[in-house]
């Protein structure tokens, strides 16, 4: 039989404490300097691969470590810099690269949309007119960093050709192949480079391979990678694919690659069907991810061990890797200081530090030696006191969720009915003006939490603050002239942390950080139980904004899709049995709004998109079940209560059906970052109901100009219905700072009302006409 490694794909760049991010943020903040930025980084780079040579894996990853993204690093790295930003070819500055990603004054960022069907966001690359040319060679750099600092001998990672051309923007169908062949040698001496420092292997990252392949895609990749092979006999190719299983798996082991990396936990039912029916050519290394890269539960080690061995058995005398099903840069850093949480979830925890663990575990219980006795009965002790673990075993929960699942959700009256009703109510102005949510998230109110989090301010204390922060800027969106106003979300920390808090069947970390985009990380909960309702969530601070005002003022709530997919969810329940559950939660705090006396509801779900597979096969199902479990949160509420919901980061044009299909009174889009772009699939697609395309970027500290958004508005209002259309940012607000936020605003409003007046509908809200 042929030998057994251990490997990793990618591990976490944020760092235990979050260190990545508040170094670069210092650097945008000139704290630091650059050469600073560089050695702390450096410093939080090598201790990610210390750290992984000293829990005994094999084949360490090295290249995957970035300053913002791995897909922007691979774009400059091959002088892909967008035009607008006027770089003339020389070296591509730090701040340059920031720039691309976050915008400046002189140009919009890039887009920025998710990395297949994760919560990871990457920045899309853009080809123009640029002639490509290789300004840096990264990985090599990354190699020799490694050899020479800690004696690592890492295998370098380069996102592979064929998906770099699948995830860029600006080609047309026809144009592929000149890109190909445009890049190809860029790629090749990036490689030659890399052999002629003595690397042995490289990892070539190909996810776009397990979405959908065609007859022309496989002659694109044969041409590829028989290029490479050719042009760089002396290394060797690890093909990795992971999110689920390839397609072509046939033409794929027939690519002159050395190795052939497959997903086995989220694609385990193809990848191993594959397997058993074509195995692998021989001297090829499979590389078997068998360890759950993307959620942060304990591996069955017993179950583990047995696929382990089926493979083996399958791959004859080819060298097995084992390895996680993905990079670990989905998960947090290490569950050793998790002492918070009860016992019981504790000890079922397994973040990045804790997987590597089990990889080498595995690795050597499948080389021979056998399962070490004390390690595997701990493990089988840890699951089965969480399976039997009563907050996982709530009978009433299940069947009310099963009721839900069957039964109709569907609002009383059609939209036009709903409509007429609501403007009767509302009598908003044409081109209403809003925002998604949330404001600035200032040192100040972060202090303030924290200080009532450790009992330092009582808690009458910090909602007396919130309550300041919430009557701030209600006047301060009354004096912008906004119609429909919100009351910022100050004591939320995030959008599903917030409702996980206060619903039974979710846990919280104290450092389950994972990276979302650029520096923003994000915490996400566990839900490891079945979730109900206990009670008002969001109605106190929402009457007490709407109490200030006789404008309108929502109630924001996350949506059930969004709160599963931006969790870790428990894997002994079917996800859609888990989304009916807090679906049917949500339902009651819809409900207990209304009582209230709040007839504007948004309930958010950005993440729907991402949840759907990734093979469009599979994609059916869970739109059908993800539409009817939002429905089954608003479907109860009053003809008169407008239901607002909002999506961002994502491709909308595949599931604009589902989009209608959730039945939102209004939904709020992003789109400003792709210049609109989505407005094309409307010149094909009527959309009946209320709808905003976001009018600015939210994540870039760039305040744009109205006539920028005057033209987003204009381009919009060729396709859509005026009467129907709203004017909001792309996102909530809380990242961005107080001076900022009121200009872009300020624009924002000036826009409306410059398009209103083409229309000849200019408002009269300071004569209180528009509101009851």
């Amino acid at each position: 039989m042929g030998n057994i490694k251990s490997g990793n794909l990618g591990y976490p760049r944020i760092g235990g404490q979050r260190e990545w991010k508040k170094q670069i943020e210092a650097y945008w903040a000139e704290k630091i300097t650059e050469q600073e930025l560089h050695e702390r980084l450096t410093e939080i780079r090598l201790d990610h691969l210390r750290l992984q040579r000293d829990r005994g894996v094999d084949v360490i990853p090295v290249g995957d470590f970035t300053y913002y993204d791995h897909v922007l690093d691979t774009a400059t790295m091959f002088g892909l810099v967008p035009e607008r930003f006027g770089w003339t070819g020389d070296k591509l500055s730090l701040d340059l690269y920031y720039a691309i990603a976050r915008g400046n004054d002189q140009a919009t960022a890039s887009e920025m949309t998710k990395w297949f069907n994760t919560n990871y966001h990457y920045i899309v690359p853009e080809l123009g007119t640029q002639t490509p040319r290789l300004t840096i060679n990264r990985p090599l750099k990354a190699f020799l960093e490694a050899k020479q600092e800690l004696g690592i001998s890492g295998r370098p990672v380069l996102l592979g050709l064929f998906t770099f051309m699948k995830l860029s923007k600006g080609k047309t169908a026809d144009e592929v192949d000149a890109w190909i062949e445009k890049l190809l040698p860029l790629y090749v001496q990036v490689l030659r480079e890399l052999e002629a420092a003595g690397v042995a292997w490289v990892q070539i990252d190909e996810p776009a391979l397990v979405v959908s392949v065609s007859d022309e895609e496989v002659r694109r990749l044969d041409f590829i990678y028989r290029t490479i092979v050719r042009e760089v006999p002396g290394l060797q190719f690890m093909l990795q694919t992971y999110f689920d299983a390839v397609e072509r798996y046939e033409d794929l082991v027939k690519l002159p690659v050395h190795g052939l990396g497959l997903d086995l936990v989220h694609g385990r039912n193809g990848n191993l069907e594959a397997l058993r029916r074509h195995g692998i050519p021989a001297g090829k290394t499979l590389g078997a991810g068998v360890i759950d890269g993307r959620n942060i539960w304990r591996t069955d080690l017993d179950e583990g061990l047995k696929l382990l061995k089926e493979i083996h058995g399958l791959t004859g005398e080819n060298d097995l890797i084992v390895q996680p099903s993905c990079s670990l840069l989905h998960v947090p850093v290490s569950a050793a200081g998790e002492e918070r949480l009860a016992p019981v979830l504790r000890e079922a925890l397994a973040f990045a530090e804790q997987k590597l663990e089990e990889l080498t575990s595995l690795c050597r219980a499948a080389s021979g030696d056998g399962p070490e006795p004390a390690r595997f009965a701990e493990n089988r002790q840890a699951l089965a006191a969480l399976a039997a673990d009563p907050a996982r075993n709530r009978a009433a929960v299940r069947e009310e969720a099963k009721r839900a699942a069957a039964a109709p959700a569907e609002r009383s009256s059609e939209f036009a009915e709903r409509r007429r009703k609501q403007q009767a109510q509302w009598r908003l102005p044409f081109l209403p003006t809003t925002t998604i949510g949330s404001f600035p998230q200032t040192a100040e109110v972060r202090a303030a939490r924290q200080k009532w989090r450790k009992g330092e301010w009582s808690p009458q204390k910090y909602a007396a603050f919130i309550q300041a922060e919430i009557r701030k800027w209600v006047e301060i969106q009354e004096e912008l002239g906004l119609d429909v106003l919100v009351h910022g979300e100050f004591e939320r920390t995030d959008m599903v942390e917030f409702f996980g808090e206060k619903l039974p069947g979710f846990a919280f970390t104290q450092g389950g950080w994972v990276q979302s985009y650029g520096t923003r990380c994000v915490k996400p909960p566990l839900i490891y139980g079945d979730v109900e309702f206990a009670g008002p969530m969001t109605v106190k601070e929402t009457a007490y904004a709407q109490s200030l005002t006789a404008k309108p003022v929502k109630g924001m709530l996350t949506g059930p899709i969004t709160i599963l997919n931006w969790s870790f969810v428990r894997s002994d329940l079917p996800r859609e049995q888990v989304a009916y559950q807090i679906a049917l939660a949500l339902r009651k705090e819809v409900e207990a709004l209304e009582q209230a006396g709040i007839e504007m509801i948004q309930v958010d779900e950005p993440a729907m998109r991402e949840g759907l597979p990734l093979k469009p096969k599979d994609g059916a199902n869970y739109l059908e079940w993800a539409v009817k479990a939002f429905r089954v949160t608003t479907s109860t509420v009053r003809d008169t209560t407008q239901i607002h919901t909002h999506m961002c980061y994502c491709e909308f044009d595949d599931i604009l059906d589902e989009i209608r299909a959730l039945d939102a009174d209004v939904i709020s889009i992003e789109t400003s970052r792709s210049q609109g772009e989505l407005v094309h699939s409307f010149e094909e697609h009527t959309y009946p109901l209320g709808i905003g395309l976001g009018v600015y970027d939210i994540h870039s500290p760039r305040v744009p100009t109205e006539a920028e958004m005057v033209s987003l508005i204009d381009r919009a209002l060729q396709v859509l219905d005026p009467e129907l259309f709203w004017i909001n940012p792309d996102c909530g607000l809380k990242t961005r700072g107080q001076e900022e936020t009121v200009a872009a605003l300020r624009q924002m409003t000036a826009a409306a009302e410059q398009v209103r007046r083409r229309y000849g509908r200019e408002t009269k809200a300071d004569k209180g006409e528009f509101f009851h």
